[in-house]
């Protein structure tokens, strides 16, 4: 075991990244604080937990660095509910991607990782599915997370059975600093009065609106819109990755649709009906007799976008002020190797040769290097 650290850190979001982080923090002897704002607009409740470096066809270090978090999931995940007691509903169930062709499979950036499927196949896989779809692939390696109903859930009891504190309702304002040294946060709480919280750690997790607090970040807010139906209980096994929709069915028969994808929409709140008219197109091209099951919940949330997709990972041009954001469609299943990184770079643990090109990929000035 580790040596107990005993620092103090901050962590600024208190979504699933910033409940990710302070876990593995705290069980390695930080004190950990939370500042959070509001949870349920955060990426983590917009996502359908799907865990699909594969599916997604991610390709270099994006793919690399799912598929290292892909591996730390199952013990990951084992941590958080024995630490909990809860149950985080993880799942490998495999995932399909339909195409309307032959040709338009095997271009797919990831068809060499997974398993092709004619339209036998498909039926086989998916019964059901859409007459439109000839081919296909199997990712049998991919799977899911049950992450707005149990993963966030067991994380926060983790986390407070760890001494994690939180502070909900609060609105950081500015990040505080000497010259170009970390000092602290100047936060507005719940009932609107300023504070000032001094610190010599913290880590940047707060997404969409993480430009927010260091404009220079390239990071803008993408809407997405999703819905659920309530479907018979094992009437569809496998995940569909259809071409801007999806079904995640859960174990109960619930059936996550998502998710639109509306950068223009900025920090628009609400469900609209456009929005909700391509999710139900969606259904209605990949699995017609869903259309027929009853809704449940209709929701919306942001995700935190970079010009390559990829996320914002370690050290920031603020020194002592870490990032952890940025994560985009991804932040699911990116949790487990974010959490792990960024835990080694702020106990000051050398990272492997793996780890080290990983990092350096995804640092937040990649961009300005490039103008």
């Amino acid at each position: 075991m580790a040596a107990m650290r005993t620092e103090s850190v901050l962590i600024l979001g208190g979504g699933l990244m910033g409940l990710a982080l302070a876990h593995k923090l705290a069980r390695r002897g930080s004190t950990v604080e939370v500042l959070s704002r509001r949870r349920n607009e955060a990426a983590g409740f917009v996502a359908a937990g799907m865990l699909a470096p594969h599916a997604e066809g991610l390709s270099g270090e994006q793919l690399r660095l799912g598929q290292l978090s892909l591996d730390l999931i199952p013990a990951w995940v084992n941590q958080i509910e024995t630490d909990s007691g809860l149950c985080c509903g993880l799942r490998q169930c495999g995932i399909v991607v339909p195409f309307a062709t032959a040709t338009q499979r095997d271009l797919y950036p990831t068809a060499y990782l997974g398993e092709t499927l004619d339209r036998s196949g498909l039926e086989r896989e998916v019964p059901g599915l859409g007459p439109n779809w000839q081919a296909g692939l199997l990712f049998s390696q991919d799977g899911q997370i049950d992450n707005r109903r149990r993963l966030m859930r067991a994380l926060e009891t983790a986390c407070v059975s760890l001494g994690v504190r939180f502070q909900e309702g609060v609105e950081v304002q500015e990040i505080l600093r000497d010259g170009d040294t970390f000092r602290g946060v100047r936060m507005r709480n719940a009932e609107g009065e300023m504070h000032t919280l001094t610190s010599q750690k913290a880590v940047l997790c707060c997404g969409a609106w993480s430009a927010q607090l260091l404009p220079a970040l390239a990071i803008v807010p993408v809407k997405g819109q999703m819905l659920s139906l309530q479907g018979p209980r094992d009437s569809l096994k496998r995940i569909v990755f259809g071409p801007g929709t999806y079904l995640v069915p859960r174990e109960d028969g619930l059936l996550v649709v998502g998710a639109t994808s509306e950068p223009e929409a900025g920090f628009m709140e609400g469900l609209t009906p456009f929005g909700q008219q391509q999710l139900q197109a969606g259904i209605d091209t990949l699995l017609p007799e869903a259309s027929q099951w009853p809704p449940m919940e209709r929701w919306w949330g942001f995700r935190p976008c970079t010009p390559d997709g990829g996320p914002l990972l370690g050290r920031s041009s603020v020194d002592g002020l870490w990032l952890a954001t940025g994560h985009h469609r991804n932040g699911v299943l990116l949790a487990a190797i974010t959490a792990k990184l960024l835990d080694k770079c702020l106990g000051n643990q050398p990272l492997n040769k793996t780890e080290q090109p990983l990092m350096h990929a995804f640092r937040w000035d990649r961009f300005h290097e490039q103008d």
